[in-house]
């Protein structure tokens, strides 16, 4: 067996942990979703990750993001995420890129071979485009709809992007999407709770809308529920290879 993944390979066996090891996933967005996507990918064996994410921590992260602390406030979103990463399975090729992406600039994303990628992008426009973009190219794409303003954790729900229900982020994407000729083949993630209002006084805004209120819980088991999604999808086509059994 193989040292910190004995026990994965005991539950989908050798090969599939092989496969595993094999796999490059994409992850956009190292929030509150993707930092939780990130880390259960990585004690999965997947075997390089690539994290896109700009921002730093802070302390209104510290109930919910998995590399939000007090002792890493301030600090870039994915190096801490890389250093877990690599305390985790050393063996992991991490690559961080730090830059914001823009709407405009979106065809020199992506460049280069994933076999996954995980969407936990926050803001509509850049998730718009890049959902746009990593389809349109072809990639398998596993997305996070909205995971703030609830509570319920009864209520995730995953499947096909346009089967979701009661998510006004999701029900806006399918729209548009719709517009640039993509009618199915996204899986995400969504919650069926209806979105609860936010206590806030009138000025409160972030990237000038208002902020949305956020438990520990939710965004966890969204990343926890997309990160299973491309497990499950990579141990299945193992099953099926040609190679399986021998």
């Amino acid at each position: 067996m193989t040292d910190f993944l004995e026990r994965t390979e005991l539950l989908i066996g050798r090969q599939a942990v092989e496969n595993l090891q094999s796999r490059h996933v994409y992850i956009a967005g190292i929030g509150g979703v993707g930092s939780y996507a990130a880390e259960a990918l990585a004690r999965a064996g997947i075997g390089q990750l690539t994290l896109h994410d700009a921002d730093t921590v802070s302390t209104s992260n510290i109930n919910r993001q998995l590399i939000a602390l007090h002792s890493t406030i301030g600090r870039k979103k994915t190096d801490v995420m890389a250093e877990r990463i690599l305390d985790i399975n050393p063996r992991c090729r991490v690559t961080t890129r730090e830059y914001f992406m823009r709407v405009e600039e979106m065809g020199s994303v992506l460049e280069g071979h994933y076999d996954a990628i995980v969407d936990a992008i926050d803001v509509l426009n850049c998730k718009l485009a890049f959902l746009t973009h990593a389809t349109k190219k072809g990639y398998r794409v596993y997305s996070s709809m909205g995971a703030g303003n609830r509570l319920d954790p009864a209520k995730v729900a995953s499947g096909d992007l346009f089967d979701s229900r009661h998510c006004r982020l999701a029900k806006v994407l399918r729209k548009k999407l719709r517009q640039e000729g993509i009618r199915q083949g996204i899986q995400a993630v969504w919650s069926h709770e209806i979105g609860r209002t936010p206590d806030l006084l009138p000025e409160e805004t972030e990237y000038g809308r208002p902020p949305q209120g956020t438990i520990s819980t939710i965004p966890a088991l969204f990343g926890l529920t997309l990160a299973g999604l491309v497990i499950r999808d990579f141990v299945e086509e193992t099953k099926t290879s040609p190679a399986h059994g021998i």
